[in-house]
């Protein structure tokens, strides 16, 4: 057991206990991965076979990276045994062999988020409703929380108090909405994610030789962020292992940030009331923080009532104080990051991937980025449209989807005029509305078009023929064997591949790389069978499943030299030499209704907690005196969450007493300047101390050639995105020289050297 000795006390405790139900709660920066993976090490070299463990994690990269450690630490041929993998993944392979007791087949498709708003918009309009009244988005909300809570349409609809509170929010229509929705999504052999695991909990109930198979197959379980489960994964947990009672949930109540996502906190209480016997285990000690970060965490997160008690410490050093920065106005504050990356980069040798920059809501990343790019500094921003989300990779897979499950009406309706056909949407409403009064689903109406001539005219009868036999015509292909060359096979023969590759515009080529870049992730998925788990066999439908379960952090590229922009939410998992945390004032952070409400305002908390302690070295915390919101300047006060950080961990001397010189260059703003002097009663009464006025950025150095680039004033140059065109500047010193370049058909930008790769046409 040599393994043991990378452990400290602490973690050898958690791992060595596997008597009985456990409950590991693992503070921020702990070692819970280490943890969670050395005990299935451990359960496995005290006997357990691999296919009796079941481990749940809530990323694809999570379990991947589980994985990689315990094949070096036991047996990787044990390892491909496990059940292991994200909630959603097991419960799907677990649906496809079960599902036919609920009336679905093997090859059901799986509906993400733009699907399920697509199809509650139909249903809306065919019941006739106003779809700015009842919004998919909100609706597809309303669903979701009733699945989680186990709410079938006909209870919703039979639910008095569910009703008045529909009437009340002058939704009165959505029960018959969440009615129609199912039955249109089960007709066309389809699951949200929510039903995944909705369909998990029906099967356990209505199927209790099926609960008692599973219940002797998985005879421990395993949970990572165990704090983020909701109560359909809580019941499930809960049925599984209600037999055995040998389970590890691994979690801590302090990062429990998922409610609006129907995470429930009280699941950590709950489960000590439903296992008596459970034992807890707590993990205290962090090994990412400096000293300073840590404690101030500490004396953060203790505001809060409802948590399990518990004081994290570190052995590392003591670090430098958190440094609160004041800038006059939004874009001050994202001026003030830059300056600040630039500076330390250079100064500390930071590479960019060094950095993130933390905020409460999408929206701020707006005003970020558009500093990131003045300043050529290579960004990656988080929550924006990930690979398999762009349209072209989403094309591909619909064909995809249809080939394999022709039942999938979301899959058809997306590309069945895609690339045009001249097949028109009042077609396609016909078709529907046939399926609809047949009771077939729109595929079964392709297939026997002619018996609905008199419905539809004969240029559209023979459009949809055409289309109905291209699909069919991919049965010919093994999904197993031969999937790289389906895929190629439905790009050429669709029209999609000429369709993208006429577009010689920038987007256009990029769009068309990406398609042969899914060409490349197909054969990747089918050329890792051999590492991969004996359990499922890959195949197209497992790959489509896959990519339908897929997050922003399952993609994420470790050699990405870039600064990471991201919600506090994204950043969850995460860890950073340096992190910035903008935004930090009342009203935004925390928003106007969680100071309304004290179980959203410590949730809130919690997820400040979450943002400090990404941080491994550097933390800076600023908040602007005024921001834009809606066209106009509003004034904003320091969030109320600094000041239940303890002050001995903060730097009060690096606040900005007014705005600088370097923040008035950039943003021209004489408004900003007229209200500091309002703000200094704010000022007081938060108790800041006074500010200092900043030096003025170091003026660049004008010259006629760069050394390192062989650039000269004068020179003509291409660029790969903007074309030709004729330098006329070059500054700075490497690795900060920059030129500005007059291009013929995008007039002048300014390019950091060491980015631009510009092409030398002339001398």
């Amino acid at each position: 057991m040599s393994y043991l000795k990378e452990l400290n006390e602490e973690q050898q405790s958690a791992v060595k206990y596997i008597e009985g139900p456990q409950l590991i709660i693992a503070g921020a920066g702990s070692g819970k991965t280490r943890v969670l993976t050395y005990k299935i090490v451990h359960l496995l070299n005290n006997g357990f076979n691999p296919e009796n463990i079941l481990a749940l994690t809530f990323t694809n990269k999570a379990a991947r990276e589980m994985k990689e450690r315990m094949n070096q630490l036991t047996d990787p041929s044990k390892v491909k045994k496990l059940w292991m993998g994200t909630f959603h993944s097991i419960f799907a392979r677990i649906l496809r062999v079960e599902g036919a007791l609920l009336g679905y087949t093997r090859n059901f498709s799986i509906y993400d988020t733009e699907d399920s708003k697509k199809l509650i918009r139909e249903v809306v309009k065919t019941l006739k409703l106003d779809t700015e009244q009842y919004k998919p988005k909100q609706i597809y909300g309303i669903i979701s929380s009733a699945k989680n809570n186990l709410i079938l349409p006909d209870a919703y609809l039979n639910d008095s108090d569910i009703q008045e509170f529909d009437r009340r929010r002058k939704l009165p229509e959505t029960g018959l909405i969440y009615q129609s929705y199912q039955a249109r999504i089960k007709k066309a052999d389809a699951m949200d994610f929510d039903d995944l695991l909705l369909n998990m909990n029906i099967l356990f109930r209505d199927f209790p030789e099926v609960l008692k198979k599973y219940q002797k197959i998985f005879k421990y379980i395993l949970v990572d962020e165990y704090q983020d489960t909701n109560n359909s994964q809580y019941l499930i947990i809960k049925k599984l292992a209600s037999i055995h009672g040998k389970m590890s949930l691994v979690g801590d109540d302090s990062q429990s940030i998922y409610a609006f996502r129907g995470a429930n906190i009280e699941n950590i209480f709950r489960i000590q009331k439903d296992f008596p016997k459970l034992q807890i285990f707590k993990l205290e000690q962090n090994y990412r923080s400096t000293q300073k970060i840590v404690e101030a965490a500490n004396s953060l997160i203790e505001k809060n009532r409802n948590r399990i008690p518990k004081k994290i410490y570190t052995n590392n050093h003591e670090g430098q104080s958190i440094i609160l920065k004041q800038t006059s106005t939004e874009k001050a504050e994202a001026f003030f990051v830059v300056k600040k990356i630039l500076k330390l980069k250079q100064q500390e040798n930071f590479d960019y991937k060094d950095f993130a920059v933390l905020y409460r809501t999408n929206a701020q990343s707006r005003v970020l980025e558009s500093a990131f790019r003045e300043y050529m500094i290579p960004y990656k921003l988080y929550g924006s449209i990930s690979f398999y989300a762009r349209k072209e990779i989403k094309d591909i897979v619909a064909y995809l989807r249809l080939i394999v499950n022709k039942s999938d009406e979301q899959a058809i309706k997306r590309i069945i005029n895609y690339p045009r056909r001249g097949i028109g949407n009042k077609t396609i409403e016909t078709v529907q509305n046939i399926a609809n009064q047949q009771n077939k689903t729109f595929w079964e109406v392709l297939s026997e078009i002619d018996n609905n001539a008199n419905l539809l005219n004969a240029g559209a009868i023979k459009k949809l023929k055409a289309f109905y036999g291209l699909i069919e015509s991919f049965s010919e292909f093994d999904f197993q064997k031969e999937v790289k060359e389906l895929v190629e096979a439905v790009v050429q023969r669709s029209g999609l591949k000429l369709e993208l590759s006429s577009d010689r515009t920038p987007e256009g080529i990029e769009k068309y790389q990406n398609v042969e870049e899914f060409l490349s992730a197909v054969t990747d998925y089918f050329e890792t069978q051999e590492e991969d788990e004996v359990q499922q066999e890959r195949s197209l439908e497992t790959f489509l499943e896959e990519i339908a379960l897929a997050t922003d952090q399952d993609e994420e590229k470790k050699d990405d030299n870039k600064v990471k922009l991201m919600t506090i939410h994204a950043s969850k998992g995460l860890e950073f030499p340096v992190v910035f945390i903008v935004g930090v004032e009342d009203g935004l952070f925390p928003g106007p209704i969680s100071m309304g409400n004290p179980k959203d305002l410590e949730e809130e908390r919690r997820l400040f907690y979450v943002a400090i302690t990404r941080c491994e070295k550097q933390l800076y915390i600023s908040f602007a005196q005024n921001r834009m919101h809606a066209g106009k300047y509003m004034s904003y006060t320091p969030s109320r969450f600094i000041n239940d950080i303890d002050k001995a961990y903060l730097d009060f001397d690096s606040l900005s007493e007014k705005t600088s010189d370097f923040e008035i260059k950039q943003e021209n703003d004489t408004f900003a300047q007229n209200r500091y002097k309002s703000n200094q009663a704010v000022q007081e009464k938060r108790k800041l101390s006074p500010l200092k006025v900043e030096k003025d950025r170091e003026t660049e150095e004008i010259k006629e050639f760069d050394k390192e680039s062989g650039l000269k004033v004068g020179m003509e140059v291409e660029h790969l995105k903007f074309g030709k065109g004729k330098v006329i500047k070059l500054s700075g010193t490497y690795p900060e020289s920059k030129a500005i370049v007059d291009f013929e058909e995008h007039g002048k930008k300014n390019l950091l050297l060491k980015f631009a790769k510009l092409k030398k046409i002339s001398n």
